[in-house]
């Protein structure tokens, strides 16, 4: 499929009345369709895996291009390159987030750079480190936990970022982590405990969230029962 037919049919798809609902939630990308992600996700069905014009749809910094580049991409031909590229051009949380999840975290270079961009100084390139993190605590079944414990003290380094969208990606990775399994559940409690006594308020904050969660009767419950 060439690139003036998908921005035809999303020219058709699209939903003006739908942006403004899209500003409330913090997406604020220049320029966008207001198409809704599960339409995008039927259209790259029917595109298929194709590395070449995903990487021509991302040039054209459009919202939707953009998602839909890193639907169809290809994961074994994305290259470290690339990835640094699209990843420094973010600028709102929902492109970080689907390229992380739709993309990036199937390549061989996740967790490298999962560690890289969580020391990074930029807003969105530093979520995207811990994006990947609670991505791979989710999707990686068959990873050891020390991979997981290796990145406690990074989620302990970020907890003090005071930015939201870098402290909300900060917890989500803790607790994704603590949620694995009975081991990490503890690692991650312990880690949460000493995040909260920092002199930090955004350290306390991802503190306080994780341990909600992962001190939960739900959680307990659902971890002995995986045991």
């Amino acid at each position: 499929m060439e690139v003036s037919e998908v921005l035809n049919m999303l020219e058709g798809l699209s939903n003006p009345e739908a942006i403004e609902g899209m500003a409330r939630f913090g997406i604020s990308p220049n320029q966008t369709f207001g198409i809704r992600i599960p339409i995008l996700r039927k259209m790259a069905r029917e595109i298929g895996r194709d590395h070449e014009l995903a990487q021509a749809l991302w040039s054209h910094d459009i919202r939707e291009t953009r998602i839909l580049a890193s639907m169809i991409d290809e994961p074994t031909q994305v290259t470290l390159d690339q990835m640094d590229s699209w990843t420094q051009s973010f600028d709102y949380w929902e492109i970080c987030d689907q390229c992380c999840m739709n993309l990036f975290e199937k390549t061989e270079f996740a967790y490298q750079k999962a560690v890289e961009w969580s020391r990074d100084a930029r807003e969105f390139v530093k979520r995207a480190g811990f994006v990947m993190m609670a991505r791979m605590a989710v999707c990686d079944k068959k990873a050891d936990d020390a991979v997981f414990e290796a990145f406690l003290p990074l989620i302990k380094q970020g907890a003090v970022d005071e930015r939201k969208m870098v402290k909300k990606a900060v917890s989500w990775a803790l607790r994704q982590i603590g949620k694995r399994n009975l081991g990490l559940n503890r690692l991650a409690i312990e880690a949460a405990e000493e995040t909260r006594k920092m002199d930090s308020k955004a350290a306390k904050w991802v503190a306080s969230d994780a341990l909600r969660e992962l001190t939960s009767e739900a959680v307990q419950e659902r971890l002995k029962r995986k045991k």
